[in-house]
């Protein structure tokens, strides 16, 4: 598990302000689920075969014996929050959440144990325009980070779970007859949860896999309409993709379109983002049929991403550094702070405190990176006056305490 320093929680916030203001101004909402759910939530979404129910779910029991885990995703607490808060009768739901998930897996660059996750999931829908909407969201943000020339959209359809069924039955028959070349993950895979032998990163087996039944020839026709749905409304919008026939996505609850942005930057750990349509997973867990879409980013990458990318530059944490000397101008430095604030909404404002020479309080103002100090000596006090500095040009001047915010004001 990973601390965010206050060095890095500033691009944190620039990132996670930048997400939910793109949401806004689609029309979703936020909806906020416990981190704590009863571990059956998870083995009857997720599926008990998968990686993160066999390998990677802190589970404990609390003190009445009912076992619980930490959500290690959020899509499965949504749903049970929608259920039981009857959410999703007769009604469409377009909602996003944040916060931490974990997982007991092995930890490497850009992945911890508890990591964080923005999510949104749509209810209700059942067309390729709403799956369409998500994309461009998620391509909306990218262009506001500055990262869009970095990724890559690939696409695919797992069809419906009847025939993806029947691909199952084609795809063992086929890794049966190269089980030598298999390692012990695939094998296993191979009868639990088989569509997963594709994410395997072994190029021997990879290089097999390309000879593999084609899950596109199995899809039903409905399956088939809605993917070429899908991809004439990006090629609309100028959404560029690729489709990427063995993408499967790692949870059983997933049917027809998924979809990853993966980006080259990041070695091994390319995927920045995943989603797509989850339309049986309400019913499967007590509720009525109910169509559902959705992605997660993970915020570690996105932001590992940001920073190799160089693109991590952040407004420096103050603008305003209060330089105070002598009897009395403590006082008013801290008022006249408080009055800037209420004045100028949005402006930062940092107090010297603890004393030292002005030698000492510019240094400490460099430091935080403040564009300008305002300097209240006992002769600036007594005339209702203050030395502006801007410390980027040098330039220095006297002026009312009165007019101080106007001149401030082009700094927010």
């Amino acid at each position: 598990m990973n601390d965010c320093l206050p060095t890095k929680s500033a691009l944190w916030q620039r990132v996670e302000g930048t997400i939910k203001e793109i949401l806004h101004t689609y029309g979703y909402s936020e909806i906020r689920t416990p981190i704590v759910e009863m571990t059956n939530l998870f083995y009857r979404a997720i599926g008990e075969v998968t990686d993160v129910v066999e390998k990677e779910l802190y589970t404990f029991q609390d003190r009445n014996g009912d076992s619980l885990s930490l959500r290690p995703e959020g899509t499965a607490s949504c749903v049970r929050a929608g259920m039981e808060n009857g959410l999703f009768h007769n009604q469409e739901q377009r909602l996003w959440y944040m916060g931490s998930m974990f997982r007991h897996e092995r930890p490497q660059k850009g992945r911890y144990r508890q990591f964080h996750q923005f999510g949104v999931e749509v209810f209700g829908l059942t067309g390729p325009d709403v799956d369409a909407e998500l994309i461009m969201i998620t391509a909306c943000i990218w262009r506001a980070l500055g990262i869009i020339d970095d990724v890559h959209l690939e696409l695919n359809s797992i069809g419906s779970f009847e025939t993806r069924a029947n691909y199952r039955e084609a795809l063992v028959a086929f890794l049966q007859q190269h089980e030598s070349v298999l390692d012990d993950d695939c094998k296993r895979r191979m009868h639990t949860n088989t569509l997963r032998v594709f994410d395997t990163k072994v190029p021997e087996i990879q290089d097999v896999l390309t000879d593999a039944p084609k899950l596109y020839e199995y899809l039903d026709n409905e399956s088939k309409q809605h993917l070429l749905g899908l991809c004439e409304l990006l090629d609309s919008v100028g959404i560029q993709y690729s489709i990427n026939e063995k993408l499967v996505r790692g949870l059983d609850y997933y049917n027809r379109t998924v979809f990853e942005w993966i980006t080259g930057k990041l070695g091994t750990q390319g995927t920045i983002c995943g989603g797509g349509r989850y339309d049986g997973l309400v019913e499967k867990l007590g509720g009525d049929t109910t169509a559902a879409v959705g992605f997660a980013i993970g915020i570690e990458r996105l932001v590992l991403l940001i920073e190799t990318l160089g693109l991590n530059k952040t407004r420096p944490i103050v603008d305003v550094y209060m330089v105070t000397t002598g009897e009395g101008t403590l006082i008013a430095g801290m008022k006249l702070a408080e009055v800037l604030r209420e004045k100028i909404i949005g402006l930062r404002v940092m107090m010297h405190f603890g004393g030292g020479n002005f030698k000492k309080q510019f240094k400490r103002a460099d430091k935080v990176g403040a564009s300008v100090a305002l300097v209240l000596g006992e002769k600036e006090v007594s005339q209702n006056m203050v030395t502006y500095k801007d410390l980027k040009s040098g330039e220095q001047l006297i002026i009312s305490q009165d007019d101080v915010a106007g001149k401030l004001a082009q700094l927010v």
